[in-house]
């Protein structure tokens, strides 16, 4: 009798702890413990990618992703589906100033191409989405856009034959749901790595790009004006002239990713119809602000800008080299908005920053079989 309060303790100990090993670990049907871990490879000149915790990218969660990017089903129609509007041959954008959807009216704004997604933290050219897996929600109950309904699209996957086993591999149910089928988008988007062009093995040591090229890489870092000249900065220090294109601003170079990600007025307009950030904010100071687009493939997605008012890099160059217009709010990296002032390259540096630009044609992203329509889904 003695020992019974003893044994009533241990008993008590053990069943506690083995309570919170089962609080601890995951249980095994969870989406966390499903599937086969996918070996992403990033190439070394780009900086490590940060996974969701709760979407780990596997074998079997990409693989469904992949279908279900190509599915028009997603589409009231049955006739649209993402790829429709994000081709791998030119860097997962579609051509065109803007797209029409199934109904054939025109978006606002210009299809954004698929580059380094899983690195951004802001998505659409206002930052509307604070996730990939946001993103990958809206355009399907997008009246412009695919125009559908999550409940219908979802009938008809379940009805599928191959679905729910494929939905069950990659996350341990059979039951469609629409956050799982942005989970497996994300999951495919996130292998769409750009980083073995032309630009990148040069960096790594693994090639060479033209001397052109690497002048025109210098230039990208350099700010404009003529070299000595005292340029005035908005609400800044001035800057003193280097001759160069003065890129890097927007598009950083550092981390390889060449964009800052942040929402600028890059003077297109002295009125804005469509307002950009501010949409989103609701703060007039983000008026005609939009996001800053990687120039990774830059010379395979035209037309450029929001809208895609320019056809060619030539009209974004004339661009830069004029300065803009000024507005209340635009940025004060746009130094030449007056009308005395010009960022001045001369036609040769203009070519040796096109020979760069054409370095960061990645063939090896634009062609990889990895990324094309796998036709329908099946097991």
């Amino acid at each position: 009798m003695r020992k019974q309060p003893f044994i009533i303790l241990v008993t008590w100990v053990a069943i506690t702890a083995l309570a919170a090993c089962r609080r601890d670990d995951p249980k095994p049907d969870s989406p966390s413990s499903v599937g086969t871990p996918y070996d992403l490879v990033i190439p070394s000149n780009l900086p490590p990618m940060d996974i969701p915790p709760d979407n780990k990218l596997t074998v079997e969660g990409v693989a469904l992703g992949r279908f279900l990017f190509y599915d028009g089903r997603l589409s009231g129609n049955n006739g649209m589906s993402c790829g429709s509007c994000h081709s791998p041959s030119i860097a997962f954008t579609d051509g065109k100033p803007v797209p029409k959807g199934i109904d054939s009216i025109a978006g606002p704004r210009s299809t954004m191409p698929l580059i380094n997604e899983g690195y951004n933290h802001y998505f659409f050219w206002d930052g509307r989405a604070a996730t990939l897996e946001d993103q990958i929600l809206q355009p399907v109950r997008n009246t412009i856009e695919m125009h559908d309904t999550w409940p219908n699209a979802m009938s008809e996957l379940q009805a599928d034959p191959a679905y729910p086993t494929l939905f069950e591999r990659a996350f341990g149910t059979e039951q469609i749901d629409s956050l799982l089928v942005a989970k497996a988008i994300a999951q495919f988007v996130r292998t769409l790595i750009s980083g073995n062009s032309p630009f990148d093995k040069f960096r790594r040591g693994e090639g060479i790009i033209s001397p052109d090229a690497q002048v025109g890489y210098a230039l990208f870092q350099e700010e404009g004006g003529a070299p000595g000249q005292t340029i005035p900065v908005a609400g800044s220090t001035p800057v003193i002239g280097q001759g160069g294109a003065d890129c890097f601003h927007c598009h950083a170079p550092a981390a390889g990713l060449f964009t800052d990600e942040q929402f600028h007025n890059n003077a297109i307009d002295t009125v804005f119809l469509d307002v950009g950030r501010a949409g989103v904010t609701n703060d007039p100071d983000d008026i005609g602000k939009f996001k800053t687009p990687t120039l990774r493939n830059i010379m395979v997605t035209a037309p450029y800008m929001h809208d895609g008012r320019f056809a060619t890099i030539d009209q974004v160059l004339d661009h830069y080299e004029d300065g803009g217009y000024a507005s209340p709010t635009v940025d004060p990296f746009m130094k030449f908005t007056s009308p005395d002032m010009h960022l001045g390259l001369t036609p040769q540096k203009r070519q040796q920053v096109i020979a760069f630009l054409n370095s960061l044609t990645d063939e090896e992203f634009l062609t990889n079989p990895a990324f094309t329509d796998p036709g329908p889904p099946h097991l």
